[in-house]
C-alpha cells in the first residue's frame, strides 16, 4: 500500500509516567524543538490529536477573530 503524500504514522510507547517521545522524524518535519508547547486535543470516540500550538492559535483566530496582538 502506497503512503499518501504528506501523511505520516508512527508508533510510540507510553512510559510508566504516561510520557512518550515524539519520533525524531516527526519533530524534524514539524519543527518541534525542546521547550515548545503542544496542544493535546481529545475526543472519546475519535481519539487524540496533538497539533502544534500555532495550528491551534490559527484555529482559535478563525473561530473567535484575530487575536489582540495582531490587531495592534
Amino acid at each position: 500500500m502506497k503512503q499518501p503524500k504528506d501523511k505520516y504514522a508512527w508508533t510510540v510507547k507510553i512510559g510508566e509516567k504516561g510520557q512518550f517521545v515524539i519520533p525524531k522524524e516527526a519533530r524534524d518535519i514539524f519543527g518541534i524543538k525542546p521547550g515548545d508547547t503542544l496542544i493535546v486535543l481529545a475526543d472519546k470516540n475519535n481519539g487524540i490529536a496533538i497539533p502544534p500550538k500555532e495550528m491551534f492559535t490559527k484555529l482559535a483566530d478563525t473561530i473567535f477573530g484575530e487575536s489582540e496582538d495582531k490587531e495592534k
